[in-house]
């Protein structure tokens, strides 16, 4: 059964449960009788106990709310934002709000490694060749985003050729100061425990002075050689 259905048939079942407590305290009402002090005192006791003891209520979750409703799931979502993003004809704010709302989806672990079945990582990376800088600085940080910590996206990002451009985007002196520092970010995330990105990254640098081995899994060697990108960026050679 899919699992939004079976958190839904939960729910229903959590929520009924205080109405059945409540025929149950009607109950035992009954039994001890009109007038009865005993009696209803052993019924206060009980609806006590039931009230105590019964599940609360289960808040739904936005794709549950989605299959009972037939709203657009996330990675529907995630699709119109792209395409929003990659449209001719869409305003500039427009693109922005989209690749905003992209970003805070993929902020999720299992909304990230849906990139690849939904084929967003070529258009995502495509975006970091865009003409217009603050494009270029969304794709960047959403990259950044989507392979923080996370493996699969790591590994997917060094397939689709993805690391050589963000380190020409960090290094190159003519782009865009917040460029540069997304690039930095998402070069960052991209080779911290992960040793082929963090070995081509160490290729690209060859030509600056900074192609020695680096540990992907040394914190310290890795944050030194991302303070050295940033301190390009900010003039201090």
């Amino acid at each position: 059964m899919d699992k939004n259905l079976t958190n839904l048939l939960r729910w229903s079942i959590e929520n009924s449960t205080p109405s059945s407590g409540a025929n149950g305290t009607a109950a035992v009402t009954a039994h001890a009788g009109a007038g009865d002090e005993t009696g209803t005192a052993g019924a206060d006791q009980a609806a006590a106990t039931t009230n105590r003891t019964a599940p609360a209520g289960t808040n739904l979750n936005p794709e549950i709310l989605s299959a009972l409703f037939g709203g657009p799931s996330e990675a529907e979502l995630m699709r119109a934002a792209m395409e929003v993003i990659t449209d001719a004809e869409a305003t500039l704010e427009n693109k922005l709000i989209a690749f905003d709302n992209f970003e805070q989806l993929i902020e999720s672990l299992d909304n990230a490694n849906n990139l690849e079945p939904l084929a967003l990582w070529t258009p995502l990376l495509s975006m970091l060749e865009h003409e217009e800088r603050e494009l270029r600085r969304m794709a960047a940080w959403c990259v950044g985003t989507a392979v923080q910590n996370n493996v699969r996206s790591q590994e997917r990002l060094l397939a689709m050729g993805g690391v050589p451009t963000l380190v020409r985007l960090a290094l190159e002196e003519a782009e865009d100061v917040a460029v540069r520092r997304k690039a930095i970010y998402a070069l960052s995330s991209a080779i911290r425990n992960y040793q082929p990105a963090m070995d081509v990254v160490a290729e690209k640098l060859e030509p600056h002075g900074k192609g020695e081995k680096i540990d992907a899994s040394d914190m310290n060697a890795v944050d030194a050689l991302i303070n050295w990108m940033k301190e390009k960026v900010n003039g201090k050679d």
